[in-house]
Parts: C-alpha cells; sequence; structure tokens
C-alpha cells in the first residue's frame, strides 16, 4: 500500500514461540487459544494465505487486519479486509493496523505485523517545503533536479 509506513514484523518472536514449543517449555495450549471473535473475524473478514498452519499443519492461515486510531471512534479495533484499507487510508489521517494470523483448525493465532497507514504518509510526497501540492505528484524542486 502506498502510505503504508513504520511496519514493524514479528516473525522473529513468532520463531521464539515455536522454538519454545518445539523444546517442550510450553504446550500448545498456551498458544492455540483463538478467541471466538478472532475466529470469526478470521471467517468473515480473514484473508486466507498459502501458509500452512505451524502447529497442525492440515490447514492454510487467515489473516485478520484490525483497525485502530482516534480518527475511527467506535469503528476502533474492527476487522476489516485488506480491500478495505487503501479506501479507509485515503480517508483518514492515520491510524494503526494489526495483522494477526490464525488457523481455523487449531487455534494457532500470532501477531504477524504492525503498520501505519493515512493521508499523513503522502504529505512527503505531494507538498514541497511550503505546503504546496503540485498536480503530477512531483514537488518543484523534484522537477528541477530531473530537468538537470
Amino acid at each position: 500500500m502506498r502510505t503504508q509506513r513504520q511496519v514493524v514484523d514479528y516473525s522473529l518472536q513468532k520463531r521464539a514461540v515455536l522454538r519454545e514449543l518445539l523444546a517442550g517449555r510450553i504446550g500448545t495450549y498456551d498458544v492455540c487459544d483463538a478467541s471466538p471473535y478472532l475466529k470469526n473475524a478470521a471467517h468473515f473478514h480473514g484473508e486466507p494465505t498459502d501458509h500452512r498452519c505451524p502447529i497442525c499443519r492440515s490447514e492454510n492461515l487467515i489473516h485478520v487486519h484490525y483497525i485502530y486510531g482516534d480518527e475511527l471512534k467506535q469503528s476502533a479495533g474492527q476487522a476489516r479486509t485488506r480491500a478495505e484499507l487503501p479506501v479507509l487510508a485515503m480517508t483518514l489521517r492515520e491510524f494503526q493496523v494489526f495483522v494477526v494470523e490464525v488457523c481455523p483448525g487449531c487455534d494457532w493465532n500470532h501477531l504477524v505485523e504492525q503498520f501505519l497507514l493515512g493521508r499523513d504518509g503522502l504529505a512527503g510526497e505531494a507538498a514541497d517545503a511550503t505546503g504546496v501540492a503540485v498536480a503530477d505528484g512531483s514537488t518543484p524542486r523534484r522537477r528541477r533536479e530531473a530537468q538537470r
């Protein structure tokens, strides 16, 4: 997505949890604990992936996108499809997205990543130092540099 910024990836944390599970320091009941609300969100708003569940290896994982932000008001904390995010990004200044992977078979769930979306991410692209936007999306300074 064009306005995506401040991405935090949780793959190292996921690997650490799986390592703890394989070593026997934690049980599957500790990691396969998806709430009914998360499972419903995965069913109705989730995006299927091609990745198999690391625990049961029989189901493909589903990604659920949760949105949070001051401008969202009562919509904060809702699950949204990935297709809805660019529309929201163009209408709201800034909001956070948390992506959770869920296995519908064994209830494995883990935070995959988080990032910011919104129009504030376009401010550096479409305006120069004075805040004047240019029709083609470039700044006058960039246009001058390109002509050299």
